[in-house]
């Protein structure tokens, strides 16, 4: 049994907007996704940090969710990231799973899930491309409080945190989510949303006792980053 994250996967197989004309590593995305994630097991765990479906809706985004549910192995946790637009209320994305079959999709949100003795906690996040718009603050502040509802609810587990966008960012730091992983002591954070010549921007290692880590998948090369055994 091991645990990954993933972010970014973009699918689009109910809908036409395909990856593959972005190039940059891109081109037969969905082939390199069933690739890379050969190592893992049925019984491993895959948290996938946001960004995974280009559907507008859950039904547009079925054929989507039956390729991660049964083409990619392992129980697998979501998250939700800025183009997830399918996304709804946990009830409701629940039944639509529960109503398809996709019995190994499961939503975090406002909670967080156990791997072992590990809390797998986690939310969208924020990012500084957002401040300014309309109703961010009120906006960023529900994600703090999402993210911090989820650290609670761990209790006195070890944990690891799992966000769409980036908390640290090379000129940039997200001051409120960081103080709150660190205040919980969160071990590790995996973020997505970073692409391309973005990756360099990317923060990895080790800073004031959290390790952080990019997971977008263009970044990891389609292949699954193992976390824990």
């Amino acid at each position: 049994m091991a645990l990954y994250a993933i972010g970014d996967t973009h699918l689009s197989l109910g809908a036409d907007k395909p990856m593959d004309v972005f190039g940059g590593g891109w081109e037969g995305y969905v082939d390199k996704l069933r690739e890379g994630f050969a190592p893992v097991a049925d019984t491993d765990t895959v948290v996938l940090c946001g960004d995974l479906s280009w559907g507008m809706g859950l039904e547009e985004a079925r054929e989507d969710f039956a390729f991660l549910n049964g083409e990619l192995p392992g129980e697998k946790w979501l998250l939700k990231g800025n183009h997830d637009y399918w996304w709804n209320t946990a009830a409701k994305m629940n039944a639509f799973f529960q109503a398809n079959g996709f019995d190994r999709l499961h939503i975090l949100h406002n909670n967080c899930a156990f791997y072992g003795e590990t809390a797998l906690c986690g939310t969208r996040g924020w990012f500084f491309e957002e401040n300014g718009t309309p109703h961010w603050e009120k906006v960023f502040n529900r994600e703090l409080i999402r993210l911090e509802a989820s650290l609670k609810a761990a209790g006195e587990r070890e944990k690891l945190c799992f966000l769409h966008y980036p908390p640290l960012y090379r000129g940039y730091r997200c001051q409120e989510i960081v103080e709150l992983m660190e205040r919980y002591e969160v071990r590790t954070c995996c973020y997505g949303h970073l692409h391309g010549p973005s990756h360099r921007l990317a923060i990895e290692g080790t800073q004031g006792g959290v390790d952080y880590h990019l997971v977008s998948a263009d970044f990891v090369g389609f292949r699954p980053k193992k976390i824990l055994d």
